[in-house]
């Protein structure tokens, strides 16, 4: 007989848990403050994860619009989420699973199914207590194993697709000891014309929040610069705060910058006081200072790489410009992404590309700027400019090199031109009888192969490696031996999928079928992005460090 889910407690799933909110307007940089936060209790000596809530009613972000919401970013598991997953996986240096991201799709999906099952025995269910069981059901297995565990809530205080999140969180608190978890608010304190911070929006976000039972332990107010000991004393007094519980995080240039400005704030030290933890941080080792040393790293040069795209937005391409900000930290240089419209590859689009030392095609759907795309892989092939393809890329070098080179007229994917006479670029056999666009892609860690003594084995050093993947195309078989020739080799691939490519009459040109970018970190830096960075480096005549070999055991690959 089915029975009603258990929604008790186990307290070995989670310790501490800090939760944060947003207030005034959305965009404020909740994540960063989130998984700054995150990245200093890790410098104590902590066992930190993340949850990331965003309340939309997609189960993933899979089908979601670059444009609205930034690049997908894709966990090993084949999870797609929103970007803010990457962020907490850069600053905490852990990988996570889909089960770390939890949607109002999911939640609803679940007690739906549930309920179809006949697992609440006749019950009538609801928002309350079925949501919000599931809500918190979610988070505890998340935060498992960990010392704490950080839950971001999308959007803003207010915004009627979160309440259930927040009467979730509002019962936490009920459940949990005060000294188990703490509630941090982000506003926005914005400047008057005169220059005066103005501390209202603060005050009526801070009202909301508690008009839903939910009251924040930190405020942390963004604003260009420093907030004023007296802004600071009256958001204070009017939020019903000591005034140390009111941090600034003020606008920085890099973004890994802002734990150390929190830092400076103090504010891990009253986290880990209010969370009762301070003892135990004083019990272990020194904080751990290698972040600090490594983003605060002296850059001695700077290069321009064309990033060649479609979506004119930064966000669009997150990872790619943390992964080339990775490969810079890593040889102490300044890489700078040029963005080129592949829709509209005129004039003043050839002189940026032309301008710049290496040339980046990243991915993308849709046969929208894929000439473009094209046209760009064609100037990198022709002028020996160092050349690196992902994904989309990988497989636009393929068509470029099948027409330009074997001769293949009118060769494309299918994807791009369902009528080509010569589909050199097809979709995967197992999808072909597929109608749901949701989760049918090859998504997450998968191992490639590869053949020793090639440009791909050198930058890997390792004859396999592991890495993530989101696409439905692939290398058509039939065109493999037509297609590998005229300097053209599939140095890597994965059974009959062919996952690396490169050429031999060229000084570096690298299509990778899988995201590398999506495993880059700050102290780990994606070994495709160091090798395309030390080839633009030699391009512009500029001399760099060499890069400290270090031991990736995430994911199984040593990079």
């Amino acid at each position: 007989m089915p029975t009603e889910p258990d929604t008790g407690y186990d307290p070995s799933l989670g310790r501490k848990f800090i939760f944060v909110t947003g207030g005034v307007m959305s965009g404020l940089g909740k994540g960063i403050t989130a998984a700054s936060t995150g990245r200093l209790l890790a410098n104590a000596g902590f066992d930190v994860t993340a949850v990331k809530i965003d309340p939309y009613l997609n189960v993933d972000a899979g089908t979601m619009n670059p444009f609205e919401h930034g690049e997908v970013y894709v966990l090993k598991d084949g999870g797609e989420v929103d970007l803010d997953l990457g962020n907490y996986e850069r600053f905490l240096g852990v990988d996570m699973t889909s089960d770390h991201n939890v949607t109002t799709g999911k939640v609803y999906q679940q007690v739906i199914e549930s309920e179809r099952a006949g697992d609440y025995l006749g019950k009538t269910v609801q928002i309350i207590p079925h949501i919000t069981d599931d809500i918190k059901r979610r988070v505890r297995e998340a935060a498992q194993g960990h010392d704490i565990c950080i839950v971001e809530v999308g959007g803003t205080v207010g915004d009627i697709e979160g309440m259930p999140f927040l009467e979730a969180l509002r019962q936490f608190a009920q459940e949990e000891d005060d000294d188990d978890l703490l509630f941090t608010h982000v506003t926005l304190v914005p400047d008057s014309k005169n220059g005066e911070q103005k501390t209202k929006p603060t005050q009526h976000s801070v009202k909301e929040l508690r008009s839903i039972g939910l009251h924040p332990d930190v405020i942390v107010g963004r604003n260009e610069r420093r907030l004023e000991p007296e802004t600071k004393e009256k958001i204070a007094l009017f939020c019903d705060l000591p005034t140390e519980a009111v941090f600034s995080n003020p606008d920085v240039e890099d973004i890994y910058h802002v734990p150390l400005m929190v830092e400076e704030e103090e504010l891990d030290e009253y986290v880990l006081d209010r969370l009762d933890l301070a003892d135990e941080a004083a019990a272990r080792d020194a904080r751990d200072s290698r972040w600090r040393d490594l983003v605060t790293r002296d850059r001695t040069a700077s290069v321009d790489v064309a990033l060649v795209g479609k979506y004119g937005l930064e966000d669009a391409y997150m990872s790619i410009h943390e992964a080339l900000k990775h490969a810079g930290i890593a040889r102490g240089v300044e890489v700078n992404p040029l963005y080129v419209d592949a829709d509209g590859m005129g004039t003043t689009h050839r002189e940026r590309l032309e301008s710049a030392a290496g040339v980046i095609v990243p991915g993308g759907f849709g046969s929208r700027g894929t000439e473009g795309k094209i046209e760009a892989i064609r100037y990198a092939r022709e002028e020996g400019v160092p050349f690196l393809g992902l994904c989309l890329g990988f497989q636009l070098a393929v068509v470029e090199h099948a027409r330009n080179l074997v001769g293949l007229d009118g060769a494309n994917s299918t994807e791009l031109d369902g009528d080509t006479p010569h589909p050199v670029i097809d979709i995967l056999p197992e999808q072909k009888e597929l109608d749901d666009m949701g989760g049918t892609m090859r998504l997450g860690a998968h191992e490639t192969q590869i053949v020793e003594g090639t440009l791909a084995h050198d930058i890997y050093d390792a004859t396999s490696c592991v890495e993530r993947h989101r696409h439905r195309y692939e290398v058509n078989p039939a065109y493999i031996d037509r297609l590998e020739s005229e300097g053209l080799a599939f140095s890597g691939s994965a059974g009959p999928r062919m996952e690396l490519l490169e050429r031999e009459d060229h000084p570096f040109f690298l299509g990778t079928q899988f995201h590398p970018e999506f495993r880059s970190r700050p102290d780990r830096p994606s070994p495709p992005f160091v090798g395309f960075l030390d080839a633009v480096l030699d391009n512009a005549g500029v001399e760099a460090e060499a890069v400290e070999e270090r031991e990736d055991e995430s994911e199984g690959v040593t990079a």
